[in-house]
């Protein structure tokens, strides 16, 4: 059976587009969406098959039967955006983008979560995938009920990819740390993954779902297991760096001639150590981005 590499990206921003552009580069054609009219010709313009789509509580804006047609793989990176209005249910945008889905010929999800579905604890604990989650903000919460909504549907399969803090060359957060002072959870440790990574795991399991053989309905994946149980499409995605904050933010504010943050030693540090030793086995990836 011949292999459908026409993937569709929904949410082409500061990850999507890079990673539209690695897809094209390795021999994919890519639709991609943006909420913006304004960057369609820079979409396009990437070689990118580009769509003006707006996902709202109670309806999708803009050609989504278009932009799932043709296409077996859909990678969904949009972000909760919660902190701006907390009135907005992610959970009902979701749930309205799924009806879409249900008519298209998209068998195949790939969602970009985050870490946020794990607490930060105090004493501090190693979290894998096996780690019951337990998101303390709304977000983390709404996160949790999407990546279930999606891995319940029968209608296709899901793979979750729960990032850590996102990092590149145009971003990281010590530049709205420098100089501040009273800091708090000086002891907790780092768990970021750099862009170029997350482009890395997300062509490798897209590669994967790809090569997958057809005829075989037990497994989605190569050695993720024999059978279809959740567990087995549940990924975490961090450095294997883990310094702590006041070591990595003092560090890296000095590397970048920035004001040293302070940190505050009057309360113990809640935090978490993010293992991703499942996708580092299973793609037999090494992190390639130093934090």
């Amino acid at each position: 059976m011949a292999v459908n590499k026409q993937i569709s990206i929904l949410g082409c921003g500061w990850l999507g587009l890079p990673l539209a552009k690695k897809l094209i580069e390795n021999g994919f054609s890519v639709k991609g969406s943006t909420t913006s009219e304004n960057k369609l010709a820079l979409l396009e313009s990437n070689k990118i098959e580009p769509f003006l789509l707006s996902l709202f509580e109670n309806k999708v804006e803009g050609n989504i039967d278009d932009f799932l047609n043709d296409s077996e793989i859909l990678i969904i990176d949009i972000p909760p955006s919660l902190r701006k209005d907390t009135s907005i249910s992610f959970v009902t945008k979701i749930k309205t983008l799924v009806t879409q889905i249900e008519k298209s010929e998209i068998k195949k999800i790939l969602f970009v979560s985050s870490t946020s579905v794990y607490r930060d604890v105090f004493p501090i604990e190693k979290i894998t995938e096996e780690t019951p989650t337990n998101p303390d903000t709304e977000s983390g919460r709404q996160l949790v009920e999407v990546e279930q909504l999606l891995l319940n549907n029968p209608n296709f399969e899901t793979i979750i990819l729960r990032f850590g803090g996102l990092i590149g060359e145009d971003r990281h957060p010590i530049k709205h740390l420098a100089g501040k002072k009273d800091v708090e959870n000086p002891d907790a440790p780092i768990n970021f993954i750099h862009q170029e990574d997350c482009i890395g795991i997300i062509t490798a399991i897209t590669q994967q779902l790809l090569d997958f053989d057809k005829k075989n309905n037990d497994v989605m994946l190569k050695h993720s297991g024999t059978s279809k149980q959740h567990d087995n499409f549940v990924f975490n995605a961090v450095s294997p760096e883990h310094p702590t904050r006041e070591k990595y933010y003092q560090k890296k504010a000095s590397d970048l001639n920035l004001a040293l943050p302070i940190f505050t030693k009057n309360s113990k540090s809640k935090g978490k150590i993010i293992l991703s030793t499942k996708i580092e086995t299973f793609l037999s990836y090494t992190f390639k981005k130093e934090i």
